[in-house]
């Protein structure tokens, strides 16, 4: 009786069993049903960046880094009136073109970036954007990242993005555990079809600017909670979680002055309009 007892005792408080590793196929199937279910939460996702052209998108997205895609849409309108194609960048008074970029922040640094780009332009690519990723890197100021973004939506050649956003994302989601950009670029690549590249980079960064926040994630009003492995890091409760939804999700404006005519939010207000 006693050792049926201590038997019983022992396995209560034994403890528990480790959850089953996800297999690899496993994985790749929950990753794709992600991207499923946040196409149908974001039909109208779309790069964020206010542009008419090709030169335009590559120098807003330089412009983009350490900074709000809507503080550089705010700045980006001044800009191209005063240099609204490369030779006319190249040509800048560099006090004057760092003042008009003042507000997106490091930009004596973004303002040599963008001379120096805009004369390669000028002088080794007949004033046009390159549409392949090897000739876009060898920019100054112009990576990985900025030239999938580029290729991708001025181009319409498939691309993923990596930003910090995307990153936190799928090692949030177990696609990967990789640090750096280019690896995880890599592996997620290996996950989806070429044709869902581009889409999918939008709809993620979407999802972690709107939803899937650093700090707070609010789990409790995101549409893919069951497919998280993640799930309860952030708020839960469901009245709290919509209070930290950003953007059209909240009942706010997006970050585009000029967002697309599908987008169901409101448009962002012109710099010094807020």
């Amino acid at each position: 009786m006693k050792a049926a007892k201590a038997a019983t005792t022992a396995k209560a408080a034994a403890p528990p069993k480790a959850p089953k590793a996800e297999s690899h196929l496993a994985m790749v199937r929950r990753a794709r049903r992600i991207n499923r279910e946040l196409a149908e939460v974001y039909p109208y996702a779309h790069p964020e960046l206010d542009f008419r052209n090709p030169f335009e998108l590559l120098v807003a997205t330089v412009l983009s880094a350490q900074t709000t895609d809507l503080r550089v849409n705010q700045t980006t309108p001044a800009l191209f009136a005063a240099y609204p194609t490369p030779e006319d960048m190249a040509a800048a008074v560099p006090e004057e073109m760092e003042e008009i970029i003042r507000p997106t922040g490091f930009f004596r640094a973004k303002t040599k970036s963008l001379m120096g780009l805009s004369a390669a332009l000028r002088d080794e690519f007949g004033g046009e954007v390159p549409g392949r990723l090897e000739d876009l890197v060898k920019l100054p100021g112009v990576g990985r990242k900025t030239a999938n973004v580029v290729l991708g939506n001025a181009f319409g050649v498939p691309g993923i993005t990596v930003d910090t956003h995307f990153g936190r994302l799928v090692r949030r989601w177990k696609w990967t555990d990789e640090e750096d950009p280019v690896k995880v670029e890599a592996v997620v690549a290996g996950i989806f079809p070429k044709s869902e590249w581009t889409m999918l980079s939008h709809r993620v960064v979407f999802h972690g600017r709107r939803i899937c926040h650093a700090r707070k994630p609010a789990c409790g009003a995101c549409p893919i909670a069951p497919l998280c492995p993640s799930y309860g890091e952030g708020e839960t409760d469901p009245e709290k979680a919509r209070k930290l939804l950003k953007y059209e999700m909240g009942g706010y404006p997006g970050q585009r002055l000029s967002p697309p005519a599908d987008y169901p939010g409101k448009p962002a207000p012109a710099l010094g309009a807020e």
